[in-house]
């Protein structure tokens, strides 16, 4: 199954690591530590500010959707994989 991230990003669902909410992870210096380290691997998606970040594998997504309407997204099948 794939979840629709923001803008035209589809991301399959077994490749997200965490699903994280913007405000969150920048009160924690650990994750301000993690978010700077993965600047090279970042896709800012959206155009204002960010609302939540996705952590795959190989890439760390900026989304402007909200973190709980991602998790409500990733419940559906909405696309289903093949």
């Amino acid at each position: 199954m794939y979840l629709h991230v923001g803008e035209e990003v589809l991301v399959r669902t077994r490749d997200i690591i965490a699903i994280l909410d913007i405000d969150s992870a920048k009160s924690s210096p650990f994750m301000e530590e993690f978010i700077g380290r993965q600047q090279k691997k970042a896709v800012h998606l959206a155009k204002g500010a960010a609302k939540s970040i996705v952590v795959t594998g190989d890439l760390v997504y900026f989304s402007p959707l909200a973190s709980g309407t991602l998790k409500k997204r990733s419940m559906k099948s909405s696309v289903q994989e093949f």
